[in-house]
């Protein structure tokens, strides 16, 4: 097998920016759209891939005939032939509704065994005022919680960043957050497209209907433990690997790149996932094939890859995940 590109499936929504398609360097006819998703195994929105030998084939199909060849046998044996991790670029121009998502437990009792939904955010670029929520800011019960979406104070019980390039937050499932206005920000989540909208700002959706909210659904699923900061701490050494976030499901590192630097990936047993932010440069395997990395793509390198260069032109900041 080789790295692979995968065709982008776009999606307007009804606080889509208009950033999207001019950082990926791309046309399309489609307005407000705030989401490109890269690489996707949920149900009906699969990615297929788009050039090679393996061009027009699902990631779905891609597991069901590679196997632990292209997805890393332990990971092949816990999640089989869906494709575990979601990735995407989210472009706000307002702020998001006010979400939360089921774990695991949850999200399989409730909606015919489907995976919950832990996630990650990389701010990619931020505009000057730019800003999101991420966890509560003191103790509240369910019923607290539920009084204060009927009485539009809920925003006030929710920690309230303003942001810059650079910036992560961890969010696992539970976490209450909404990404801001101004925000332009990689995710890497688990494939579960559940989310539970707990407030909307009185907004409309683009059938200029009021948007549903999930009040009672969320009450369970919230983790209503208090911490005294959301956001991820990292050190950012040019050069290297900067592993930014860990869990169970995904692993991710940051790179910012101004020589080549290479990735073993064999010994990981699992799929890696390469997402240019910024710059651009190539990536090679050990078997020698070469694939372009520019602003905005997403190579999905094989597990049974043994090596990866990156090899910058310039300068060149990649996020790379994978599952431990």
């Amino acid at each position: 097998m080789y790295p692979l590109k995968f065709k982008t499936i776009f999606k307007s929504v009804v606080w889509g920016g208009e950033k999207i398609a001019p950082f990926k360097g791309v046309e399309t006819e489609q307005h407000n759209i705030g989401e490109s998703w890269e690489l996707s195994g949920v149900k009906g929105n699969e990615s297929v891939v788009a050039e090679g030998e393996l061009a027009g084939k699902t990631v779905a199909e891609l597991a069901a005939e590679y196997k632990g060849e292209l997805l890393g046998q332990k990971v092949y044996e816990k999640t089989g032939t869906e494709f575990p991790l979601l990735v995407k670029f989210i472009d706000a121009r307002d702020d998001l509704s006010i979400q939360v998502h089921p774990d695991d437990k949850l999200a399989a009792e409730r909606h015919n065994g489907s995976k919950g939904k832990t996630e990650m955010w990389y701010v990619v670029q931020a505009d000057e005022k730019a800003h999101l929520m991420s966890g509560l800011t003191k103790n509240i019960t369910p019923e607290e919680y539920a009084s204060k979406v009927d009485d539009n104070t809920v925003t006030e019980v929710l920690h309230d960043y303003n942001v810059k390039a650079g910036d992560v937050f961890f969010l696992p499932a539970g976490r209450i957050h909404s990404i801001g206005s101004g925000c332009f920000i990689a995710e890497i989540q688990q494939t579960s497209d559940i989310t539970y909208r707990i407030y909307d700002f009185g907004r409309k959706g683009l059938d200029g209907k009021p948007r549903e909210l999930h009040t009672e659904l969320s009450k369970a699923a919230i983790d209503y433990t208090v911490l005294p900061d959301y956001k991820t701490a990292y050190t950012e050494k040019q050069n290297e690997e900067n592993e930014i976030v860990s869990c169970e499901y995904f692993t991710t590192s940051l790179y910012d790149l101004d020589k080549p630097v290479t990735k073993e990936v064999k010994s990981l047993d699992s799929f890696l996932i390469v997402i240019c932010t910024e710059g651009k440069g190539s990536l090679t395997d050990s078997e020698g094939n070469t694939v372009s990395l520019r602003q905005g793509e997403t190579v999905l390198v094989p597990a049974c890859t043994g090596s990866v260069t990156f090899t910058p032109e310039g300068s060149l900041k990649l996020l790379t995940s994978y599952i431990r």
